[in-house]
C-alpha cells in the first residue's frame, strides 16, 4: 500500500501566488508553459508563469472550474452567469451553454473534457434560491462535439470531476450533506451504465469539502476535503491526506513533466513536486512544448 511519502517528492509547500479571496480553477497549459487559475469571489481570471507573478487575464462573473477543449480553447463555468463561456482564439468571450432544453442552469461549477471533444460539467442547484430555479435539481451534464447538451444524472451537490485513463469512469466530488466521491460507469456515449460511492469523505471538520480533483499518472485521485487534499488508491483505499494551511479548493498537475501540484487554497496558490505525473490533458501529450 502506498504511502504519501511514496507520492510526494516534496513536502513544504511553495507559496507562488497570494493575495488573492478564494481560488479556484487551476489549469496548465502546457505550450504557453503557465498556469491559469480563478478567483471566484473577486470574478478574475489569472495567468500564472512559474517564477512570476500572476497578472490578470479578464474580468469573470463567477469564474470558477476551467478546462480546454480539443482546439486549445479555454473553457470555463461562470458561476454567477450561470453558464458556459469560451474564449475565441481572438480573445472574444462566448456563452457556449447557459440553457438545458430550455431551462436556464443553476451555477455551472466545474467542466472536464474527454478525448473525443465532449465537455463534461456540473451544476449544483442548492445555492441559486429556489424561487430563481428553473432546474431543480444539481445534475452532472454533458456537450457533445455536435454542440448538444444531455444529462449524465442527478446528484445532491456535484461539484469536481475527472476522468479515469480509459474515460469509462466519472469521478464526481459530492460537497455537501454525505460527502463522497461518485464513480458513474459511462458507455462509449458517455451516457451513465450505473454509479457506485467511490469513497466516504464524510468528516467532523469545516475547513473544506469534497470539490476539485484530479488523477495520476497510477490512478490515484487527489480531492480536496476536510484538511487538505485527500490522496486514494484506485481501489477507493485512501492512502492520506495533504494537509494545507487553509482550504483547498482544487488541484492541478502542471510543469514540463506534469509532476508539479498545484493547490488553490482560498487566498493563495501553493505548489508541491510529486513524483508520478498527472494525467494529461486530451489536447496534449506529456512533455508537449
Amino acid at each position: 500500500m502506498d504511502t504519501l511519502a511514496d507520492i510526494l517528492e516534496t513536502t513544504a509547500f511553495e507559496r507562488v501566488s497570494a493575495g488573492h479571496v478564494f481560488t479556484e480553477g487551476p489549469l496548465w497549459h502546457p505550450y504557453g508553459m503557465f498556469f491559469y487559475f480563478t478567483d471566484v469571489r473577486a470574478s478574475l481570471l489569472h495567468r500564472m508563469v512559474p517564477g512570476q507573478a500572476a497578472s490578470v487575464v479578464r474580468a469573470t462573473k463567477g469564474g470558477n472550474g476551467t478546462t480546454f477543449d480539443l482546439q486549445g480553447r479555454l473553457i470555463m463555468c461562470e458561476g454567477d452567469a450561470r453558464r458556459l463561456t469560451r474564449t475565441e482564439p481572438d480573445g472574444k468571450v462566448t456563452t457556449l451553454i447557459e440553457r438545458f432544453e430550455g431551462r436556464r442552469l443553476n451555477r455551472p461549477n466545474d467542466v472536464i473534457c474527454r478525448a473525443d471533444g465532449t465537455l463534461f460539467f456540473t451544476d449544483p442547484s442548492i445555492r441559486v434560491p429556489v424561487n430563481e430555479r428553473d432546474v431543480g435539481e444539481g445534475a452532472v451534464y454533458r456537450i457533445t462535439p455536435d454542440g448538444k447538451a444531455h444529462m449524465v444524472a442527478w446528484c445532491e451537490y456535484p461539484n469536481g470531476l475527472a476522468l479515469s485513463a480509459d474515460e469509462r469512469t466519472l469521478y464526481v466530488a459530492n460537497t455537501r450533506w454525505t460527502k463522497y466521491i461518485h464513480a458513474i460507469e459511462l458507455d462509449a456515449a458517455g451516457e451513465m451504465v450505473r454509479r457506485r460511492v467511490f469513497a466516504d469523505m464524510s468528516s467532523d471538520g469545516t475547513n473544506g469539502v469534497p470539490d476539485g480533483m484530479k488523477l495520476d499518472a497510477a490512478g490515484r485521485i487527489f480531492c480536496t476535503g476536510t484538511g487538505g487534499v485527500w490522496v486514494f488508491a484506485p481501489d477507493g483505499t485512501r492512502i492520506g491526506i495533504i494537509a494545507t494551511p487553509e482550504v483547498c479548493a482544487n488541484v492541478a498537475f502542471g510543469g514540463p513533466d506534469l509532476r508539479t501540484l498545484l493547490l488553490t487554497a482560498s487566498t493563495s496558490v501553493l505548489t508541491l513536486r510529486v513524483k508520478t505525473p498527472g494525467l494529461p490533458h486530451p489536447w496534449y501529450k506529456l512533455g508537449a512544448a
